[in-house]
């Protein structure tokens, strides 16, 4: 069984930006930069939108 906290990313306000930009089926740049402004996200949970949406399946650089 896959563990479900591995699937869904930390913090309720990450979270919620998440299912919003999945909602909107905006999958940009311009749509991430209004998720991270509407739900207040930090730089490290945008670079997690930005990773996860607008360049899926590439890695964190170090």
């Amino acid at each position: 069984m896959t563990n479900v906290k591995a699937i869904f990313p930390e913090g309720e306000a990450l979270r919620s930006a998440v299912r919003w930009v999945s909602k909107m089926h905006q999958y940009d740049l311009k749509s991430i930069e209004e998720a991270c402004q509407r739900y207040d996200l930090s730089p490290s949970e945008e670079e997690f939108m930005i990773r996860h949406f607008v360049h899926p399946g590439s890695k964190k650089s170090a």
